[in-house]
């Protein structure tokens, strides 16, 4: 068993196949909160030159990694250290470090988001991120387009609410767990949820990956190569009055964890004046509005301030 998979580029056709994708990514979504998604914009080779450049940062003895800490922007920009970041309900943080990525220079100083830090140790780190950023956020996009005629709503109604939001791409470096230097129980990413809107997940170097199904269960997955994993996540819940699951999910340890595993994620975000005030067709007398009205920004900073160890 594996969640589903659905054909990005139906959202490219007849107003038919844009129903039959918004059809079945809204019901992957209510079941599992996540779908693995076929015709993307990200190359196979886009996706090579991330994982090798990252792989390269991450070698970088700490000294020179720590120039890239920002842990009063609450490390949403620059390099995030080991043991920063702990999932809610657990004692211990989690055995990884990253890095964040946001929008462009000219696009953040347009709609107020913070700019990005560079590694100057290597080359052609910067071109390839921006390029995988500017794709991401396209497919984010048109994921979105399918979702919003999913929920009866005119197909670009998220467009300008997420268009040059505070989206971030975080290469993770699960870094080796050797016997005797971590502690008892830690794991390299506990049970969670995630913030933003929507999240789309490139094929991991090593398995790991688990997802909690309704019956309690965890389901081992993978993204392979030529397909992207993406799942709900706590604003679109919120957004929809949890008619749209954000599903728990984590990073286990396996027989492979005394080798690096590396994973980037795009957490696809809204300007931080977007309201997640729940949509009026999500509230029902059987499903009365369960959420308090607050903004993506005011959000946002309350769950960092939750998760993150400064």
């Amino acid at each position: 068993m594996n969640i589903p998979i659905v054909d990005l580029n139906l959202m490219d056709g007849s107003l038919g196949q844009k129903r039959k994708f918004a059809k079945e990514i809204g019901c992957a979504f209510e079941e599992f909160g996540f779908v693995a998604i076929e015709n993307h914009l990200l190359s196979q080779e886009i996706q090579s030159v991330l994982y090798e450049t990252w792989s390269n940062f991450f070698d970088l003895n700490l000294d020179q990694k720590l120039k890239y800490a920002k842990p009063d922007l609450f490390f949403q920009r620059g390099y995030t250290p080991k043991k920063s970041e702990q999932a809610v309900g657990f004692s211990l943080a989690d055995e990884k470090e990253f890095y964040h990525i946001g929008q462009p220079d000219d696009v953040a100083i347009k709609v107020g988001c913070e700019l990005n830090i560079w590694p100057n140790e290597i080359p052609g780190l910067k071109e390839v991120n921006l390029k995988a950023f500017s794709l991401l956020e396209e497919t984010g996009l048109k994921v979105m387009r399918g979702i919003a005629l999913h929920l009866g709503l005119n197909e670009d109604y998220f467009h300008e609410k997420l268009k040059g939001g505070n989206s971030i791409l975080r290469p993770i470096h699960y870094y080796p767990l050797i016997e005797g230097e971590f502690e008892e129980g830690a794991v390299r990413a506990g049970a969670h949820t995630d913030i933003n809107f929507i999240t789309l997940l490139m094929g991991a170097s090593a398995a790991g990956l688990e997802i909690l199904k309704k019956d309690g269960d965890w389901l081992p997955v993978t993204a392979y190569g030529d397909h992207l994993i993406c799942n709900v996540s706590d604003m679109l819940q919120r957004l929809t009055n949890g008619v749209l699951v954000s599903t728990e999910h984590r990073v286990v340890n396996g027989e492979d964890s005394t080798q690096s595993r590396f994973s980037i994620p795009f957490f696809m975000h809204a300007r931080s004046d977007v309201s997640l005030r729940a949509l009026d067709g999500c509230v029902t007398p059987s499903n009365p509005r369960r959420y308090s009205d607050l903004t993506a920004g005011e959000y946002l900073q309350d769950r960092l301030s939750k998760i993150i160890k400064r």
